[in-house]
């Protein structure tokens, strides 16, 4: 009942125990970003409020969260904006910083749909950060430039500065001041004010383009309206229509002039704006000598003029007009063609309104070499990335959407030329829109220092990654470029540099490609890029997931994140914003050394944060401790919230066992347990926690602890005192302070003392939702070790002294010969010639095994892992090994993955036990003492010849050895070798039919046609024995003629079984001679033929056979040429054995004969004298005899014997 107890209640601790360990892996596999006790801000979807997303710290050490909403509205406009939130206020504390109010001066633009916030970057070193629209539009004539805009915001959420590197000035950005001729001759006044009015519409007047000034002279300048009166074409036009003719005597054009230059251009002037002059008058001027110096006056302040002339009061009055056109040449700057007008009257100047607009816009609008300007849908600010003396902005529409990288300083914009970028985007492809600035960053090599990165997803439909040098010159240099694989995988949309280490070099640069297609599926990839100290870029492979879905986009957004682990390695968090049908997930993947982990750590889905959240994992950021925990936490944006990941402290639980004593002893039985002797012990089990990250120094953590043993067996060498122990154990600790508890426990009588008894302690966390996790790379399972003590001297090493031998049941010669069927054989006969007897073996032809009878001792000390190694001719087959006596020793053999002609035993596992020990090995320990005693153990190996593989010798070596020192190593080993003689056991036998054949007298007698009767000759071998026997020589001898040459025997076939090799020579017949008459009584094929020999060699396999079948005529007309009655043919066939060959027949040259018998019939009449003779000889021979029986009474024995018979009977009855 007791041992059925204890069964149950380690089956039931070993259920507890797997569900334990199954609920610790579930928890683990999620590690420490926390998904439990995470934190949504949540903003107005639509105003995609959380399209981007940036850690902050502000002026004073708050911490908040910058997010891009790019739909975000101000007031009538679509502006997109920036939100600030604060994590410690309630209700997520978000307020808008209305960066999309902040305009540039003297700029007509567009704010609708700029999309700020579309880019957010911010700069850890001031706490400042930039925010950018790239969609951000402005006016310049009847086109909206889309050159995009960047607002930098200080530590304070103050505006610092606008950046726009792509914007410049319109072609209208022009300041024209109109000087109109009021004087008395100008008439009707009506057709100047409508050529006012409309060259007036023809201006695109506003902020950045075209401001208008109007002053009227004659003999004094008025200003009807100065440049900064009016910022509309409607307002300018409402008022030109008020305008009055001031009349005048004279017409002082130089006075005119010189005020609009030195007062017009002043009253509300712009700094860099194009100064145009219109001057409109009918005559020539009345101060016509200061007019050069005024002209000059106006070529050194820039103004461009455009010079009038009105030629009515000429024409009405018959005057000629020339020296007054010569005057407005000169006004009019050059080319004449260019700048100067002439009409035939008032009413004719609406006639060259068109060709005066035409001709002031022309003044800009093409670069020097003619061709568009090349940033005017630049969109810079697509992307954005913060350096040592700037900010980078990607400009994808720049060139033709071929892209760009622009830089802002604090000197000013950085613009490369176009012609930077065509060695990698050549001319042919311009019409392709590669969006290069699509994202750019920067990477920083040991060799060169920082270098940007910057890609362009579309180019050549694969995508292509640039390395460059910018300088602030304008001075771009391409030094590599990473080219994408599949067509649409917007490669290079999102790249992002990861400095592993912390050392300030970069490591390894990430591109993604989150449309790249894989398996049927549009998933996503990353690539990796390992930089060299040659600051080349190696492939060295890439991130994916295999069980997203469809659409994933899985690279939509890098995040490299500082050490999440506390492994000291910089780690990385990739967005999918897809996944999930749209919901979206992230996965963070760890670093090891110099590489990414392949395999992501964990995968965090927004359905298992929150229902309701959409593309989460658009934008991710982790650079910062957003709770003071001091870990760094991760914030992901998704439509319409944030998300903020709190990132768990990751510890490590130390725990070491100790045992008291530190070995069992099994021989010391210190206390009871269930009424049987037992060795008590103690183990001391310590805990201590350490934290792999930051970690409140008083923080308590809970964890749980479990203690076992690990015993896989009905009946336990070792159970633990109190069974309550085997349930888990709650424990509270402080980081780096270390507790121990005692754990008692008793050791059972055993016979299996060479395998340590282990201790189990499992250790995990008490609330696996909250708190610390474990660090998963530590391990929460500790296995120690108990040993027995291994009964040997002090120093704890065991010497040995293994000793083999051992004995074989192979007949030596002697043996064989002196039994009494081999002692006649010709292989006895010759048993002493030449040859050892002690190193020769005869194997029997029915003999199929071999015994090795062994015996082995240890003489010395414990054996420890004791082995014995069995090494064999490959003649030979393993068989089995049996134990022969009464011994506890157990020999346990296994065959090793070598070749087949070895095995390894195992010889009492785990040790061969000597003699015993009389003291103790440690203070508390005692050993009673005991008789010594040789532990030895005899067995029988036995193998099984090959059948196959015949040797002339066998070897079997047995080696013995232990993890112990050898006190005696010679007699470790025993190698039996002998040379082999194996008995032939063959069969040889013939065959003949038919063996006696009849002739006629006369040869006219035989049937016609047949040349004689057919023979069949038949020897045989049969291989009786186990071996197979080879190279055996076979010769047949045929008596083909006589001696005179007559053919007797005519051979038709000759047929063997060619199997195993065998096989004959072709046989030479000799050559028939001439008839002759041979006198033959008795023919012997030695003797009186020609014999026909045949030589084979035969190869005949165990308990097989060869036959050889020869077969023909006899020749009748040469039998009948012969005089004979009776004549006998012999064929003989011998078989014999190379002297070489391991094998020996029992009789020497073996013959078998075959004798035909040939009669041939003939006249057999006797003579009659011999018939009479014969008969008289025999009458005469009976009287002979009759006389003689006569003689010696032969006729007289009956007579008497009745004579005698009445007597004896008259005799018997008198005596009764």
């Amino acid at each position: 009942m007791l041992g059925i107890t204890q069964t149950g209640k380690h089956m039931e601790y070993y259920c507890l125990l797997l569900l334990w360990i199954c609920c610790q892996l579930g928890f683990n596999n999620c590690f420490n970003i926390d998904t439990k006790t995470h934190k949504i801000i949540k903003g107005p979807k639509q105003a995609q409020f959380g399209y981007t997303v940036q850690q902050h710290v502000a002026a004073g050490g708050e911490k908040w969260l910058l997010v891009g909403a790019p739909y975000e509205m101000n007031g009538p406009h679509q502006t997109g904006d920036v939100y600030k939130c604060s994590i410690n206020r309630r209700n997520n504390g978000c307020s808008k910083l209305n960066l999309g109010r902040i305009s540039l001066t003297n700029v007509s633009e567009r704010k609708d749909k700029m999309r700020l916030g579309m880019t957010l970057t911010s700069n850890p070193v001031d706490n400042s950060f930039v925010a950018c629209g790239p969609l951000w539009s402005y006016e310049c004539g009847s086109s909206y430039y889309s050159t995009g805009i960047c607002s930098r915001v200080n530590a304070s959420f103050k505006f610092s500065r606008t950046i726009a590197p792509a914007f410049q000035r319109c072609e209208t950005y022009m300041d024209i001041v109109i000087v109109l001729d009021g004087s008395n001759s100008i008439y009707p006044w009506y057709e100047v004010q409508a050529f006012l009015i409309n060259i007036l519409q023809k201006f695109y007047i506003g902020p950045g383009q075209i401001q208008v000034g109007v002053l009227q002279y004659g003999e004094k300048v008025v200003h009807e309206f100065k440049l900064s009166d009016y910022k509309s074409v409607e307002e300018v036009v409402k008022r030109a229509r008020s305008i009055n003719q001031r009349g005048g005597e004279e017409t002082n054009t130089a006075l005119g002039i010189n005020v609009a230059r030195s007062q017009a251009f002043k009253h509300g002037g712009r700094r860099g704006a194009k100064k145009v002059m219109i001057v409109i008058t009918d005559g020539e001027s009345h101060d016509s000598a200061d007019l050069q110096q005024v002209i000059k006056d106006c070529e050194k302040d820039g103004i461009t003029r455009y010079a009038i002339a009105v030629l009515g009061y000429y024409n009405r009055r018959g005057i000629n007009p020339e020296a007054f056109l010569n005057e407005i040449k000169y006004i009019a700057s050059d080319p004449d063609d260019k700048h100067f007008f002439n009409v035939t009257d008032e009413a004719a100047l609406k006639d060259i309104v068109d060709a005066l607009g035409e001709r002031i816009f022309s003044l800009e609008g093409t670069s020097k070499n003619g061709t568009a300007f090349g940033l005017q849908m630049s969109q810079a600010g697509f992307s954005a990335h913060n350096v040592e003396d700037g900010i980078l902005v990607g400009a994808v529409g720049a060139y033709d959407w071929n892209g760009g990288v622009l830089k802002e300083t604090r000197q000013g914009k950085v613009v490369p030329p176009k012609s930077s970028y065509s060695l990698e985007f050549p001319e042919e492809l311009k019409n392709h829109g590669a969006y290069l600035g699509y994202t750019v960053t920067s990477v920083v090599s040991a060799r060169n220092g920082r270098l940007i990165v910057a890609g362009a997803p579309r180019f050549n439909h694969t995508g292509k990654v640039i390395i460059f040098t910018l300088k602030n010159s304008g001075e771009l240099t391409i030094l590599h470029s990473l080219k994408g694989q599949q067509i649409g995988s917007y490669y290079g949309s999102e790249i992002a540099p990861l400095d592993i280490d912390g050392d300030g070099i970069t490591d390894n640069l990430l591109v993604a490609a989150p449309m790249f297609f894989s398996g049927g599926l549009e998933k996503g990839k990353v690539y990796i890029y390992r930089l060299t100290e040659l600051n080349r870029f190696i492939l060295e492979g890439a991130l994916e997931i295999h069980n997203g879905g469809q659409n994933a986009r899985f690279g939509s957004a890098l995040a490299p994140v500082p050490d999440v682990n506390g492994d000291g390695f910089n780690d990385l968090v990739v967005g999918a914003p897809l996944e999930d049908d749209h919901k979206g997930a992230i996965y963070v993947f760890f670093s090891q050394q110099s590489r990414i982990l392949r395999k992501y750590k964990q995968r965090i889905a927004a359905a298992d944060l929150a229902p309701g959240l959409q593309y989460f994992g658009r934008s991710i950021h982790g650079t910062m401790d957003m709770n003071n925990d001091g870990s760094v936490d991760l914030a992901v944006g998704s439509l319409g919230a944030v998300v903020l990941l709190w990132s768990r402290s990751v510890i490590r639980i130390y725990t070491t066992v100790r045992f008291e004593p530190s070995k069992i002893n099994i021989f010391v039985k210190d206390c009871q347990r269930g009424g049987k002797d037992v060795t008590c012990m103690s183990a001391i089990v310590c805990l201590n926690v350490t934290a792999r990250t930051a970690i409140p120094p008083a923080q308590e953590i809970g964890i749980k602890y479990n203690v076992s043993i690990a015993e896989r067996r009905f009946n336990p060498r070792a159970v633990l005192d109190n069974p309550a122990k085997l349930q888990p154990q709650n424990l509270t600790l402080l980081p780096g302070v270390e507790t121990c508890k005692h754990i008692y426990f008793h050791v059972m009588e055993t016979t299996d003392y060479a395998r340590p008894i282990v201790f189990v302690v499992q250790v995990g966390l008490q609330d696996s939702d909250h708190g610390p996790v474990l660090d998963d790379s530590w391990p929460t399972v500790m296995r120690t070790e108990l040993p027995f003590w291994n009964g040997c001297d002090e120093d704890e090493r065991c010497m040995p002294d293994l000793a083999l031998q051992s004995t074989t049941d192979l007949m030596t010669r002697k043996q064989f010969c002196a039994q009494p069927v081999h002692s006649h054989g010709v292989f006895c006969r010759h048993q002493s010639e030449g040859r050892s007897e002690g190193l020769w073996r005869i194997i029997e032809g029915n003999r199929r095994r071999m015994v090795v009878d062994v015996r082995l001792e240890n003489k010395g000390e414990n054996s420890y892992s004791a082995r014995l190694n069995i090494t064999y001719t490959p003649n030979l087959r393993f068989s089995s090994l049996i134990v022969k006596d009464t011994s506890d020793i157990k020999i346990d053999c296994y065959a090793e993955i070598k070749p087949r002609n070895e095995k390894i035993c195992n010889v009492s596992a785990p040790f061969m036990r000597a003699k015993s020990q009389g003291r103790p090995v440690k203070p508390w320990t005692f050993f009673p003492s005991k008789p010594q005693y040789h532990s030895k153990v005899s067995f029988r190996l036995e193998f099984e010849f090959s059948p196959t593989v015949v040797l002339d010798h066998v070897r079997v070596v047995l080696e013995a050895n232990s993890d112990g020192e050898e006190t005696n190593a010679a007699d470790n080993s025993e190698e039996i070798y002998y040379s082999l003689n194996y008995e032939a056991d063959l069969l040889f036998t013939r065959e003949s039919h038919p063996s006696r054949y009849d002739i006629k007298s006369e040869l006219a007698l035989e049937e016609p046609g047949v040349i004689g009767p057919p023979f069949n000759l038949t020897f045989q071998i049969q291989n009786l024995g186990y071996f197979p026997v080879r190279d055996l020589q076979l010769n047949i001898e045929i008596p083909e003629m006589s001696k005179n040459g007559n053919r007797l025997l005519q051979i038709s076939d000759f047929y063997i079984d060619k199997r195993d090799g065998t096989g004959c020579l072709p046989p030479q017949h000799a050559a028939p001679s001439r008839m002759a008459t041979d006198e033959l009584s008795h023919v012997s094929n030695q003797v009186d033929t020609l014999n026909l020999p045949f030589q084979c060699r035969v190869n005949v396999a165990s308990r097989r056979d060869v036959a050889v079948r020869i077969s023909g005529v006899m020749r009748i007309d040469n039998l009948h040429a012969l005089q004979f009655r009776i004549f006998q043919l012999v064929a003989s066939a011998s078989v014999e054995l190379s002297s070489s060959s391991p094998m020996f027949l029992p009789e020497e040259r073996p013959v078998r004969h075959i004798i035909l018998e040939i009669r041939k019939e003939g006249d057999q009449r006797v003579p009659t004298w011999i018939i009479i003779g014969s008969t008289l000889g025999g009458l005469l021979l009976l009287a002979l005899l009759i006389l003689a029986l006569w003689k010696l009474g032969f006729f007289q024995r009956q007579k008497r014997r009745d004579e005698d018979e009445p007597a004896a009977n008259g005799k018997v009855s008198e005596e009764r």
